[in-house]
């Protein structure tokens, strides 16, 4: 009961906040009209374990649904197709590098346009792909495979300071997408057995977070979230990123890409060409 309690006592944050926070408002600070209410450590942990129960259930059904991901059917994609890497073409197969599985992330390309004006989204998500041992452990291979030419999206990931593999898929991807959009980002699972490929899994959208812990898991956490608009917030939560709302996107602070403004701020070349 305290747990319940504690909860539907948060949900009426706004209102008791309303009647409270003039009677006892967080020590040095005036307006708290953008906060929680402020609860003893009893209340605020009943509150926390009441939550728990739904993230718990939550987590299990994750695993239930990465289970009946695991039992998906697949389909044979030719082996044979090509890509372009840093020796210069190779097949799908090779970018196996004799390991049985691989992750690929579909990068979007703006061709003959400098890094600032590269894909935000595609940037922050490979971005935070980076060590890639544990992956291999388990016989995973990750790579990317971008929808632009090699020779100037290498120089991309290089100005981004990325050492994962990195490959052309310009020519290959209607191929390798059969049925998708080309130019679109995609995350993509495939398995090798012997000398055939199958695509085991694929995910655009929203999917693809699982590839940005800090933007989709840490800053989930947190009490004010993404503080994007869509977000079902308290009123007064701030949330300064949307669609069609005027403000930034989501992704860029000074109006640069998060992940690419650091470099040029510090005065690295975007031109790619």
């Amino acid at each position: 009961m305290c747990g319940t309690y504690a909860l539907s006592f948060i949900r009426e944050g706004e209102i008791i906040m309303k009647s409270k926070s003039k009677e006892k408002p967080a020590a040095g600070i005036s307006d708290t009209s953008g906060m929680p209410l402020v609860v003893d450590r009893a209340t605020w942990q009943a509150a926390l374990d009441a939550l728990r129960v739904r993230e718990k259930s939550h987590t299990r059904e994750g695993d239930a649904i990465a289970a009946a991901r695991r039992r998906l059917p697949m389909v044979e994609v030719d082996s044979t197709i090509a890509l372009v890497g840093s020796h210069g073409p190779v097949t799908l197969q090779d970018v196996f590098e004799d390991r049985r599985l691989l992750v690929a992330y579909y990068h979007m390309w703006s061709p003959g346009q400098p890094a600032a004006a590269q894909c935000e989204g595609c940037t922050l998500y490979t971005s935070q792909v980076r060590e890639l041992s544990y992956l291999h452990s388990r016989d995973v291979t990750y790579a990317v495979f971008c929808q632009g030419p090699y020779d100037e999206s290498i120089r991309y990931r290089d100005f981004m300071g990325w050492d994962m593999p990195w490959y052309s898929a310009q020519d290959s991807a209607g191929a390798l997408l059969a049925g998708r959009e080309v130019g679109h980002f995609y995350l993509a699972c495939y398995l090798r057995h012997g000398d055939r490929v199958f695509e085991t899994y694929w995910t655009t959208g929203r999917g693809v977070e699982v590839m940005a812990p800090g933007y989709a898991g840490l800053l989930d956490l947190t009490m004010y979230g993404r503080q994007e608009t869509w977000e079902d917030s308290p009123t007064g939560w701030p949330q300064r990123w949307g669609k069609n709302t005027g403000e930034p996107n989501p992704y860029r602070t000074h109006g640069r890409p998060i992940a690419q403004w650091p470099r040029l701020e510090a005065g690295r070349s975007d031109d790619l060409r």
